[in-house]
């Protein structure tokens, strides 16, 4: 179907995301206020103005793409892909891109910094969405079905993956298999696909130094406890600490200078502890919430371009919430992956958002 009228965004994504943005402000000053407050001036306050600022920008976006029919994205796919392309080349760039503890991730243009890899989340699903949908009774072919549906991925995903970001990487990639496999394409094609990527990943994985001290840390995390599994230890620790209901909100220890990355990549373990497992699991069912909701909205669409878009941004927000919470509870290595929605960040905020109101938007247009 194509535009089909005026209705209303669906009020359960709109209104899960919201509760998410909320809490995550919360979540961003208690982990983050003894950094600021050890730097950025002085300013306990720094990190949450910072975050207040993108959670808004981001909301706007959410409500202007709730209300704008998904067909008229369609023509955006490919300039999206290409401009996200160009951008991960940049940071590349010396005077352009900036680099972060030995990583490539990010781009600065005067006075704003942004991550390009956030931009081509969506930029891959927009294109994945359009260029499934067109493919008819070829979705089916191996040369048309399958391979331009890898290899122009591929390319943004190989500059991610040159950042280096194995977590986006592999996030991407699996965005990509989920979303071709529901739109149709041969599950032996996807499978074949995979098989030049397992040495791949054994490279990645074993033969770079420090990604093999992570994986080895994983398997014992408390014979790496003063190194490779400090993060992890700490981690677990937050978890232990906090029991069923938490020690309270803004009284944790472990974000004071023990839990590394704790307003970022770790932001769970912190609500862990403050928290307790019901708070965490609360987290947990309003975000399953979300995502689920996204894929009924999906289920429901008859015009593949907005099925197809609705798989690919609850398929991405999904997994990269899973990830994460597998990775802080220990059953995943170690990985930069930021929690969406909680983690304290800017791009992430507000694209995430924006595909938030892409997914609600599809409410419009269900049949």
């Amino acid at each position: 179907m194509g535009e089909t009228g005026r209705c209303r965004p669906d009020p359960w994504v709109l209104g899960a995301a919201s509760v998410l943005v909320g809490l995550g402000l919360v979540l961003v000053y208690s982990s983050a206020a003894p950094r600021a407050f050890g730097g950025a001036g002085g300013d306990p306050l720094a990190y949450l103005k910072r975050s207040a600022v993108y959670a808004g920008l981001g909301l706007l976006a959410m409500t202007a793409a709730s209300r704008v029919p998904a067909e008229r994205l369609r023509p955006w796919a490919y300039p999206l892909l290409g401009l996200s392309t160009v951008l991960l080349a940049l940071c590349w760039v010396p005077g352009l891109g900036q680099s972060v503890k030995g990583a490539h991730r990010w781009v600065r243009i005067g006075p704003v910094g942004f991550q390009p890899s956030e931009v081509a989340k969506l930029a891959v699903v927009l294109f994945l969405a359009d260029s499934l949908a067109r493919r008819g009774e070829r979705l089916r072919s191996f040369a048309y079905g399958y391979l331009p549906h890898v290899l122009i991925p591929a390319v943004p995903l190989a500059l991610i993956l040159a950042e280096p970001d194995l977590g986006t990487a592999a996030l991407v990639g699996g965005v990509v298999l989920l979303v071709c496999f529901t739109a149709g394409v041969r599950p032996s094609y996807l499978a074949s696909g995979l098989l030049p990527a397992v040495p791949v990943a054994v490279w990645a994985l074993w033969f770079v130094p420090f990604r093999r001290e992570r994986i080895l840390a994983f398997l014992d995390p408390w014979e790496h406890a003063q190194g490779a599994g400090f993060q992890l230890v700490q981690s677990l620790l937050a978890f232990g600490s906090g029991g069923l209901w938490g020690v309270g909100i803004g009284r944790g220890q472990q974000k004071l200078f023990y839990l590394p990355e704790a307003h970022t990549d770790f932001i769970l373990s912190v609500w862990a502890e403050e928290a307790g497992f019901v708070g965490v699991a609360a987290v947990l069912l309003l975000f399953g919430m979300l995502v689920g909701r996204g894929f009924w909205l999906a289920a429901r669409q008859t015009d593949p371009f907005h099925r197809n878009l609705g798989v690919g941004v609850a398929t991405w927000l999904g997994l990269q919430a899973g990830l994460n919470a597998l990775v802080v509870t220990g059953c995943l290595p170690t990985k930069g992956l930021p929690f969406p929605f909680l983690s304290y960040g800017g791009t992430g905020w507000v694209v995430d958002l924006a595909a938030v109101g892409i997914l609600a938007g599809l409410g419009r247009c269900d049949s």
